[in-house]
């Protein structure tokens, strides 16, 4: 009798089944983890983790007390006893042994976050690497080099023997590159920060008196799937979002007749910065997102650009059939303008900087934003200005081997510290 070997009929057919099932599985998952982008999951990942660490740090409570302090949950000020901590806590304000006094405060602001490296640098990019008095890193001008102008500057006026009624805070924060609300603008809206005037991170030519506004806005544009074959079954989400994408750019024309008056800054720009979207190659697209980014110079209104911005894409939507489209902001920085009381910061730093440097300093803007629209925002008047080169390009800012020239640092530090001491001392003799 000879022994059977190999797969009957029924069992071929069971076996084919089985593995169709599990393919089509496998398949649908890699075709759900793969829509809305060509590299989704990556980018998923990434903002997922960014999204749940931004929001641990946010729904983290506030305390004047140690973290384990058993008030606190409690407390509402820094002292100890009723209504305060348990034990003594270091407070915000006066180092022990000094007073704060009642004159001028002023704020000193830069931000140690720093975007990604990228690619092409010569060296480690958090290396530090000086190289002929220039260092060479990830930050080093924007905006690490002036955690350092500001320190030393405060040690020299500490250090000068002058008595100056008020005081100078070092605002250093790590929110910067993803809007400063957590930064500093909770230390100003929670009234931790109270000051007469703000100075923040620049370069050391010039004194930044304005900068634009920025708005980001995700669009979302939906359809209806189908197969390739029958494409007139589906509605086309990518060829809608053309039709959107090409009034966006017809509009992105019109902003050039749009001028500012702010020397450094031109007119508002626009810019479709991320897309991502469809199914499959042999299916039609139901859905696309992109992300737009647009500039607001200081004499527009923000909300009103919103406004328009947001009305134009749904008009652009409105005549396709089958196509739903959803706006939703992203993020809303509004310009930072001039305020009165900022010309004696202008004035101080332009006369420091002629001494120090040798150079006229002029007041301009830059079509950047920064975390000094916070500042202004407040009603504080502000400045940026701190060590660099004359332009943002000069400096890498943003690119690969960003540098700083270490004597533009030293020459920033010295017109810092005597801008302090005039700002202070004019306000100790106006209150004598």
């Amino acid at each position: 009798m000879k022994t059977q070997r190999g797969f009957t009929l029924i069992e071929l057919i069971m076996f084919i089944v089985v593995i169709s099932g599990a393919l089509a599985g496998v398949l649908t998952v890699f075709i759900q983890a793969t829509r809305g982008s060509a590299d989704p999951q990556l980018r998923r990942q990434a903002m997922a983790i960014a999204e749940s660490l931004l929001e641990e740090v946010q729904l983290m409570p506030f305390t004047y007390c140690d973290p384990d302090d058993v008030d606190a949950g409690t407390a509402t000020s820094a002292t100890v006893g009723a209504g305060g901590c348990a034990v003594t806590l270091e407070a915000i304000g006066a180092e022990v042994g000094e007073t704060r006094g009642s004159g001028t405060t002023i704020a000193l602001n830069a931000h140690g976050d720093v975007v990604p490296p990228g690619l092409g640098w010569s060296s480690d990019p958090y290396g530090a690497e000086v190289r002929d008095g220039v260092m060479i890193g990830r930050g080093v001008a924007v905006s690490k080099s002036d955690f350092a102008t500001y320190t030393w500057a405060l040690l020299a006026l500490k250090q000068c023997g002058v008595k100056l009624d008020g005081a100078v805070e070092l605002h250093f924060t790590y929110d910067e590159e993803t809007g400063g609300e957590i930064g500093p603008r909770y230390l100003l809206n929670q009234g931790l920060s109270k000051p007469d005037f703000a100075i923040c991170a620049g370069f050391s030519y010039g004194v930044t008196i304005a900068h634009n506004g920025c708005l980001h806005l995700e669009i979302e544009v939906t359809g209806l799937s189908g197969h390739a074959a029958q494409p007139e079954r589906g509605h086309d989400a990518i060829e809608a979002a053309t039709a959107i994408l090409n009034a966006l750019y017809a509009y992105r024309k019109t902003l050039a007749a749009t001028r500012s008056s702010t020397p450094g800054i031109t007119h508002p720009t626009l810019v479709i910065g991320l897309i991502s979207g469809g199914i499959n190659t042999n299916v039609v697209p139901d859905r696309v997102v992109f992300r737009l980014d647009r500039r607001i110079i200081p004499e527009e209104n923000a909300l009103e650009a919103e406004r328009a911005l947001t009305a134009l894409i749904q008009n652009a939507a409105r005549r396709l059939d089958g196509i739903q489209v959803a706006v939703r902001r992203i993020l809303l920085a509004l310009p930072f303008v001039p305020r009165p009381g900022q010309e004696k910061i202008v004035q101080a730093i332009q006369r420091n900087a002629r001494a120090v440097i040798g150079v006229e300093v002029a007041a301009h803007g830059v079509p950047i934003y920064t975390d000094a629209r916070h500042y202004s925002e407040a009603g504080v008047p502000t400045v940026l200005y701190g060590a660099g080169p004359r332009t943002l390009a000069e400096a890498n800012g943003h690119r690969a081997d960003e540098k700083l020239a270490l004597e533009d640092l030293y020459l920033a530090t010295e017109v810092v510290a005597l801008s302090l001491l005039d700002l202070l001392e004019n306000s100790s003799e106006s209150e004598s």
